[in-house]
Parts: structure tokens; sequence; C-alpha cells
């Protein structure tokens, strides 16, 4: 996540059928063949308890749930780029991430499906953005570079300046990116063909090492490219488990049980990554959307269902116990730092607000927007309805929605961008179809 985290410190209104046969059987397999519990290296467990959070049942949007998600499409509306067919990562700022992009066609791919677009407009907006994907400059002839000039296609670094061998490339974000070609490649025929064709120019092989995922950056002392182990517990494992759509190696990465830890947060004992920064030199944030995003695109296998309770009851708990309404997740802010990892528990403290750097920033806690929805599509309790209430304001006139709301003062996070809007889509998509990917398993009319 650093591309993106990075890329988005800028200021908001100033500055962002290769594994078709091999996809369903594991997408069914990661629910149905996981065990109930995993151990760690110090002995630590997984096991589910029995009060969990009751899943809400699919299949249908309030009125309420529409005029949402017609906001929430706005904002592709008015940072499209015609030219190339990409979205701004931020309002109004030409610039990307692939991530973001994921972002983008995980969204087109829901308005879709809600009904907000017609075939014809997803036909066009999707093929387009998939012919450029298909054209764009590799980092090193391999894969996608962390950020691009929505307009130019240009590699650039995070100031959106043009970089001619470009920055690296980030393995969670490639991972990402992997889910909406999934989806084109098994439910969209039309566009299976420019999917396919996608994933035989990247060199997927070149991020993945012994089941491990690697992303790659310049060294800046000697100018040559380094590949670094990516990803931590929540987002290591919805990375692993998308690039396992395509068939390809990510099982060491998808285990829960190699770096686990527990820490009581809030009345719950909180998964934490037990890597270090000091040894390893990658803070571990634990935050909603991993778990979120898991669940409103694959639908959570065992473990992740379990992590996921957990982390939505300590925030729910932490309201109960201190009235302080809590949707934490990673968010841009519309002051410095610019971009935050308002954390569940980082650092060895809980409900840790962390900027790239380190740094804590406690008075920039925020309501996620994004992170209101996700939990809310999923349990739809009296608390989420209390936090989309609160959330309301966060409204934009066209632009979508805005990130959050300030913790401190209730006042909104003015920043709106790809992420949030697309994930509000996704979460909607899901309280219609279930999830993206294996929601094409489930069978409404036997239900």
């Amino acid at each position: 996540m650093t591309a993106r985290a990075s890329i988005l410190k800028v200021r908001s209104h100033i500055a962002f059928s290769v594994g078709l046969c091999l996809a369903a059987g594991i997408a069914l397999s990661m629910e149905t063949g996981v065990a109930t519990s995993l151990r760690g290296p110090a002995g630590a467990l997984i096991i589910p308890t029995k009060d969990q959070v009751e899943l809400a049942p699919i299949g249908a949007l309030s009125e309420q749930d529409m005029n949402a998600a017609r906001l929430a499409w706005q904002y592709f509306e008015k940072n499209y780029q015609p030219e190339t067919g990409l979205v701004n990562s931020v309002n109004n700022y030409p610039s990307t991430t692939i991530w973001d992009q994921a972002s983008y066609l995980l969204g087109l791919i829901s308005a879709e499906r809600i009904g907000l677009i017609d075939r014809a407009k997803f036909d066009h907006r999707m093929g387009l953005a998939l012919r450029t994907l298909g054209r764009i400059e590799l980092f090193e002839g391999q894969l996608p570079n962390k950020v691009y000039h929505t307009q130019t296609l240009a590699m650039t670094n995070y100031a959106n300046a043009p970089v001619e061998q470009g920055i690296g490339w980030s393995a969670l974000d490639v991972a990402r990116m992997s889910v909406p070609l999934n989806i084109l490649l098994y439910d969209y025929p039309d566009h299976a063909g420019a999917s396919a064709q996608i994933i035989q120019n990247w060199d997927f092989s070149s991020m993945l090492k012994n089941g491990e995922m690697f992303g790659a950056r310049v060294n800046p002392e000697t100018n040559q490219s380094e590949t670094v182990q990516e990803g931590r517990l929540g987002y290591e494992e919805y990375a692993a488990r998308a690039i396992g759509l395509l068939g390809l190696d990510a099982l060491s990465a998808m285990k829960y049980d190699d770096y686990l830890n527990f820490v009581p947060v809030s009345g719950q004992q909180i998964a934490i990554d037990s890597r270090s920064f000091s040894e390893f030199d990658a803070h571990n944030y634990v935050v909603s959307e991993p778990y979120i995003l898991a669940a409103i695109e694959f639908g959570l296998d065992t473990e992740a269902r379990e992590l996921a309770d957990r982390i939505y009851r300590a925030q729910e708990g932490r309201f109960k116990n201190a009235g302080i309404l809590t949707a934490v997740s990673e968010d841009n802010l519309d002051q410095e730092p610019y971009f935050l990892y308002n954390t569940v528990y980082a650092n060895g403290v809980a409900w840790n607000p962390l900027a790239e750097d380190g740094s804590s920033h406690t008075d920039k806690r925020t309501v996620s927007t994004k992170a209101v929805f996700g939990w809310d599509a999923l349990f739809q309790t009296e608390y989420t309805d209390r936090l989309l209430e609160h959330i309301d304001v966060a409204k934009t006139t066209d632009s979508g929605w805005n990130s959050g709301i300030y913790e401190s003062d209730g006042r909104v996070n003015a920043v709106s961008t790809a992420n949030t809007n697309g994930i509000i889509l996704e979460a909607l998509q899901y309280k219609l179809n279930g999830p993206l990917v294996t929601g094409r398993f489930n069978r409404k009319d036997e239900q």
C-alpha cells in the first residue's frame, strides 16, 4: 500500500482465460477447505467465537442505498479521463495508482450490476480502460509502475512528475487489479480477451517468490531496482487470495498463522502481525479495509470471518464504552499529513492514527465513510445504522462521497477519492448480489 498511500499525500483540491479453470475451484475451496483454527509459531490460535455478529441477508437495496450509489458514481463521472479511460485517484488531480484503477473497474462493474449505468456505457468505458492498461509502459518491462498520469499515461513519481525509468511496482496494487480482470474473464465474454492479454503482458512471476509477494523500488543511493517483501496481516492475505484467482502461487502469503499474535482491544482479541517495524521496515496497521474487501469481493473464509468479526466488534465496543462513534480505516485527509492509517491497533497502541512515516496524529482520527458502508453491508446492525446517519454529511454535490468525518470536532474530511467511492459501490453491490467474485455461484432461485 505504500504507492497508494504516498500518492494520496497530495492535497486533494490542488493536487489522486489464464486462470479461468482454476478460479472457480480456488474461490470455492477458500471457503470450504480452511481449517477451523490456525496455530502460529508462538502458539496463537484463531478460534471462531460462538456469538459472531450475524451476516446480513443478501438481496435488496433500499432507495437510500440507491441514492448513495448514485452519489458514489458521480465521482467517476467527474474524474473520468475520456482520452485514456482512466480516472483520477483524488478529485481533480490527474494521477493514479493501479490500486485505484482497480477500485474504479470494480466500481464500474458494481454500477452496471446495480443498474446505475446501462450495458453500452459499461462496455465503452471498460473497453477503453482495458485498452489503456494493455498499452501502458511497465516498470522494467515487467509490471505496472506505482504511479501514472491519467491523461498522458507517463510513469511518474508521487509528485506526478514524469520519471522515465519509473519508480517500481506495488505487489498489493497489482494483486487488487487481478480481481476485476478475473471477473471480466469469467463473467464478461466481450472483455475476456482484453483481460487475458493484460494478464499475459504482465510478468506476475516477478512479484512472486516461494508463495510470497514482492514489490519493486528504486534504491535512492544506487539508482538500481530492488525487490522487497510486501504485505502484512490482513492486506497480505487479501492480496494473496486475489492472486490465487489467476492460479498463481501465493499460498505462503495466504496463511494467517505464520506471523500471528493477539492483543486485547475494547474487549476483543485482535489479530496483529508479529513482524516489527524495526526488523522489517514496514508498519503493521490493523484497519477495516482488507477484511471488508475480502468479504464483499470473495466472501469471508473461516479465519477471516472471525478476525473481521472481532475488528468490527472492537469498533462497536469503543462506542459502547467511550461514546465515540468509530469506523476506522486508511484514508486521505484534507490537511497534513494528507493520508492516515486510522487503525484499531498499530505499533503497540490501540486506536493509533499513523502517517506513512510512523508519526501519530490523534487529533486527525476520522470516521471512515467507506468503512461505514462496508460494515453496514456485512452486518446491518443498529450500530451501522447510527454510523450511516453520522456520515450523511460527507456527501458532496458533484464528486461523490467525501472520505469521512473528523472524530475530534465532527468536521467533514473534505476529500473525495476513487477508492472511497469505488468501495462504496462494491459494498452496495454486495448487499444486492453477494460477493463480486463468488456471487456467481449463488443461486437465488434455489434459496
